[in-house]
């Protein structure tokens, strides 16, 4: 009888039991997860690109002594600002001084003979070339004496500009030799920055210059990542490309009213590049592994392909791909960390102009 009624009870539940192991109802079906994808777009754009520049004077000179002697006298200071002709420097000037005076009275002398070779040759007493003789001395006396002035001159050293002096490495009572260092002058009314452009970067601005036919406007980033107040220009271009770096020097010129600017600081030039039909994606359908940047591509049959890409610029939320995609090629747009090589999974599809206004690049 116990036997009958455990088989009783086993028919009854039996129904309960297999209706909790069937799959279809231990839980709920899972959701098909759908991926957005989107595809590289082609836009007329622009950037700004920075180059490092060296930032130069449009004037700096070196100031030497032109004569030998002791630095009798010094003018001015480092770092002050100097008017054209103001005197900086004076050389000992005692014994040129001393030339000068000897070298005039000699020429004193000749133009005596003169005088006197020309009453006698008026009477014939003398001849003709012996007063050309006597001109002749007087002419190299005279010579004499206009040399000696210089090296009397040569012993105040004179600002030829306008400008900024720099270190003076000579004190009071130095000795100085022909040659020798005084100083340095710079005219930091205006300055230059030099630097450097590949050659692609070369071409597309020739081409935009030729079109706007105007100087293409700069801006210059300060060490302290500050720009300058004033725009400058690209005015000029080197005439050939450096064959070891491939680039070429441009020099820009910037004004320099506060006189911020020195000779030798380093800087940024800013400049506006133009990108003719460029092939860009959003910077978010990408990763990186260990410095390189890649996409995940979906074929036809919605496999996942990592692709390699190579970025020729970047842009605000946007990267310039230069190679690695092609027009056509669907890129995964988001999930990028959920998903891995082959992959298969569900996409939908989202218009890239679309992608493009959601983001602070708008398409063109």
């Amino acid at each position: 009888m116990k036997r009958f009624q455990k088989l009783m009870l086993l028919l009854v539940f039996a129904p309960t039991l297999f209706y909790r192991c069937s799959p279809s109802q231990a839980a709920k079906e899972e959701e098909i997860v759908t991926y957005p994808v989107t595809t590289p777009i082609r836009i007329d754009t622009s950037f700004v690109k920075e180059y490092v520049s060296q930032i130069r004077s449009v004037r700096n000179i070196e100031l030497r002594a032109l004569e030998k002697g002791y630095l009798q006298n010094i003018y001015i200071d480092e770092g002050q600002y100097v008017k054209a002709g103001q005197l900086l420097f004076r050389i000992m000037p005692k014994f040129y001084e001393a030339e000068l005076k000897k070298a005039q009275a000699e020429a004193k002398a000749e133009e005596i003979e003169v005088l006197n070779s020309r009453l006698l040759a008026d009477k014939d007493i003398v001849s003709k070339n012996d007063l050309a003789l006597a001109q002749a001395k007087l002419e190299r006396a005279n010579a004499e004496v206009a040399l000696a002035k210089f090296h009397v001159s040569a012993t105040e050293v004179r600002a030829p500009f306008d400008g900024v002096i720099d270190r003076l490495p000579l004190k009071l009572g130095s000795l100085v030799d022909e040659g020798d260092l005084l100083t340095s002058l710079s005219d930091n009314n205006q300055m230059f920055a030099y630097f450097n452009v590949s050659e692609p970067e070369y071409l597309d601005y020739q081409s935009t210059a030729q079109q706007n036919k105007e100087k293409q406007e700069v801006r210059l980033l300060l060490a302290n990542n500050k720009e300058l107040a004033y725009k400058g220009t690209v005015e000029t271009v080197e005439g050939e490309f450096d064959s070891e770096t491939g680039n070429i020097a441009f020099r820009a010129r910037f004004p320099n009213t506060d006189r911020l600017l020195k000779n030798g600081e380093t800087g940024k030039v800013r400049m506006v590049v133009p990108l003719h039909q460029a092939l860009v994606i959003p910077q978010k359908a990408t990763y990186e592994i260990q410095d390189k940047r890649y996409a995940y591509v979906v074929d036809a049959k919605g496999l996942v392909h990592a692709r390699l890409l190579t970025i020729s610029n970047e842009l605000p939320d946007l990267y310039v791909i230069s190679s690695g995609l092609s027009d056509g090629d669907q890129i995964l747009l988001e999930g990028i960390q959920k998903v891995k090589e082959d992959d298969h999974i569900h996409i939908q599809k989202m218009n890239a102009k679309d992608v493009l206004t959601k983001l602070r690049l708008k398409a063109e």
